[in-house]
Order: structure tokens, then sequence, then C-alpha cells
């Protein structure tokens, strides 16, 4: 490796392109509230009924929407402009935080209230989501730098997870959730100022005349005909359909199993951040695909046999590793299956493929939610970690067995890179 690739320079040189640094900050700001609401949310629907199923229902409730609508999503970010989709999903998540704080510390709050709003929430969210994915590629200046700006997206996203549900701890202890919601609402204000600071080039957009239905049908052929693509989403389904087990009964882990509160919970997430931060950075030092593939299905069993071992933990201190391992499998995982797809995807399907992916991989966390929400009041969350854990190494397995593809697709990314690099057309 030479001197250009080394160093803190080269972990984070997708920050040279000044549209996507202003959206770094922003959502390094935004995201810490947005963890922070996530965790109130939790809290306060489990301090309100004490039920792990109704924690499932509010989960699904909340994530619904991405599932039905992130492909109606996807073809508005291949039509419309990212930028302006972004600036109105972020004004209304603000709104909606704003709206969820006055009642509960005004005293209002049902669980009624935050079914409702969650369910709001999760429709501004399938076509935000969806936006900000595809948004990346427009505010990088070198492609060449998409999958280290992948992985920053990352690093943001699970530096507010170490720093986010700890905060929410505390003042869920101390003042009530009503507070997390509130800041929150205040935190979008850096993302919106950062998409308003920036400058962002005439881009092309998809003028084809096909009405939705026929776009859509486009971007499912498209993704069903990419063996590697099909596989990543696949087994992106799969893990995010276990992964909810955990979100969801950490409440219930942190009080009943190992007899703490919110400030355990707290915790716990923050673990799972740091773990998270871990991977993020690793995969941040990487400028290739080649090994992204199998470094996939090493995550994916250090996350079933992670899970399966909670189940039997009891004790804090071995919680808080098992949690760590857990945040660095899952976002290890994640992120090298969204670099894969990223870097693969035809340009004009961008959005639809990528709205495919988000429903892989929040959507179905819907499903996860009602399911092991479902399962856990019926046999307790131990016994529920247990059998994520074991679907989860069972969906490793059968993605191994079709690496060669994803390997090609990889190593064929690569060499259009090093070409392009030297010049070859």
């Amino acid at each position: 490796m030479t001197s250009q690739t080394k160093g803190l320079k080269f972990l984070v040189r997708a920050l040279e392109s000044r549209n996507f640094r202003l959206f770094f900050f922003g959502q390094a700001v935004s995201l810490i509230g947005t963890w922070m609401q996530l965790i109130a949310m939790r809290w306060l629907v489990y301090r309100l009924t004490k039920s792990e199923l109704m924690l499932g229902i509010v989960g699904f409730i909340s994530d619904i929407p991405l599932f039905v609508l992130v492909p109606f999503a996807g073809v508005l970010a291949d039509r419309l402009k990212r930028h302006r989709i972004m600036v109105v999903t972020q004004s209304l998540a603000a709104l909606q935080a704003a709206v969820l704080a006055v009642l509960v510390i005004t005293d209002q709050i049902a669980v009624w209230h935050v079914l409702a709003l969650g369910g709001l929430l999760g429709i501004v969210s399938a076509f935000d989501i969806t936006a900000r994915q595809a948004f990346i590629i427009d505010i990088i200046e070198d492609r060449n730098s998409l999958p280290n700006a992948i992985a920053l997206n990352s690093f943001i996203f699970n530096s507010a997870l170490l720093i986010g549900p700890a905060i929410a701890g505390v003042l869920i202890a101390e003042v009530g959730e009503g507070f997390c919601f509130a800041l929150n609402s205040l935190s979008y204000l850096a993302v919106l100022g950062a998409l308003f600071l920036m400058i962002i080039p005439e881009m092309s957009f998809t003028t084809s005349p096909q009405v939705f239905k026929a776009a859509l049908t486009e971007g499912a052929a498209y993704t069903l005909a990419s063996v590697p693509i099909r596989t990543i989403l696949t087994l992106v389904a799969s893990v995010s359909l276990v992964a909810s087990s955990y979100g969801l009964l950490m409440p219930v882990f942190a009080e009943d199993i190992l007899h703490g509160g919110p400030r355990v919970f707290g915790y716990l997430m923050s673990a799972t951040g740091v773990g998270a931060l871990i991977g993020a950075t690793f995969l941040a030092s990487r400028s290739r695909l080649k090994g992204l593939p199998d470094l996939i299905v090493v995550a994916g069993v250090f996350y079933g046999v992670g899970l399966i071992t909670l189940s039997f933990s009891r004790w804090m201190v071995v919680a808080l590793g098992i949690a760590l391992v857990l945040g660095m499998s899952l976002m290890m995982q994640m992120a090298s299956s969204n670099t894969i797809v990223q870097s693969i995807v035809d340009d004009q399907k961008r959005g639809r493929v990528l709205s495919l992916f988000v429903m892989a991989r929040r959507g179905v966390e819907s499903l996860g939610s009602l399911i092991f929400g479902t399962i856990a009041n019926w046999v307790g969350t131990p016994a529920t970690l247990l059998i994520g854990g074991t679907i989860c190494l069972l969906t490793v397995a059968a993605f191994a067995a079709r690496l060669p593809s994803i390997r090609q697709a990889s190593r064929s990314f690569d060499d259009d890179r090093t070409d392009t690099k030297h010049g070859i057309p």
C-alpha cells in the first residue's frame, strides 16, 4: 500500500466532496436524535403496557409502510430530485417528533398515539431512506469513493447508536421520554441546514413515460435477473427478519433478564454501537470490493452465534460483550451488502433497486417485529433469541453456496475501476 492510501485521510477520503461533507456532519447530529427517539419510544411502550406483544405491534405499525411503500419511493427517487425529497421528508419527521414530545411532556400520551405517530413516521421514512440511499452517489465527486462514502455513512449511523441510546437512557431515568423526542425534533435542523447549503449539480433523471406499474416491474425484473443482487437481497431480508428480535426485545432483556432499567437498556444499545463503529472503521479502510462477499458470511456466522449466546446470558458484563459483537457483525453484513449492490447496479435503476434493498432491510423488520414479538409472548425472550440465531446461521449457510457469482461481480467492478484509473475506456 502506498503512502497515499495510509492514515486518516484515506479512511475519510469521501469527505473531500463538499456536499458529502455537509451531509456527513448534518446526519451525525440528526442520527443521535433519531436513536434517542427510538430508544425512548420502545421504553415508553413497554412502560405503558409491560407487553412484548405490544412492542411487536408498535414495531410492525412503524415499519410496515417501508415494506409497502418503498417500491413507489424507488420510482420517485429515479424520477425526482432526491435532494428535494429529503428536504420534505426530514421536515415532516421533525414535526412528528415534536408532536410526540408535546404529548409525552403534557402527560397526554396513550399507546394509540404511539401507534399512529409511529405509522406516520414509517410512511415518511419509506420515501426518506430510499432517497437518502440513492442520494449518496449524487454528492460524491469521485465514484471510486463510493465504497468509502457508504462505510462513512454507516460510521455516523453507528456512532449515533453509541451516543444516542446512552443519552436516552439517562434522560429517560431522570426526566422522562418526552425530552428525548424534543431533542430529536431539534436535531433535524442540522441535516436540513446541510441540505440547504449543498450545491447540487444538474443531474439527468429518468424521463421515460412509463407508468408506475411498468417502472416497478422493470426494476423488479432487473433485480431478479441479477444473481448477485438477488442473492444479497435475500440474505439481507432473512437477517433483518431475525435482527428485529434483538432491538425489539432489549427493553425486556434489560429489565426482566438483567434486572436493570432504562440505563441498562441504553448501555446495551450503546455497546452495540461500539461494535458497529469497529466494523465501520474496518470497512472504511478498504479500497476494493474483493473479499466483501466472504466477509458477509463470516459476519453472519458471528451474528447467529452471538444471538444464541445472548439467549443464555444472565450477566450484564457478558451481555455487553455480546452486544458489541452483534453490532459489529450486523453492520459489516449490511454495509458490505449495500456497497456491493450500489457498486454493480445500473444508474438508471438505482433508486428502484435500492428501494428493494430498503424493503429487505427495514421493511422486513416490520414483519419480524410482529412475528418475534408474538413468539416472545409465548416462549419468552431468551428462547426467542435462540430461535433467531438458529435461523440466521441456516440463512448464511444458504448464502455461502452462491458466493462464486457474487465474487465475480465484485471482481468485475474492481477491474473496471482499475481500468478507469489508468485511462482505459
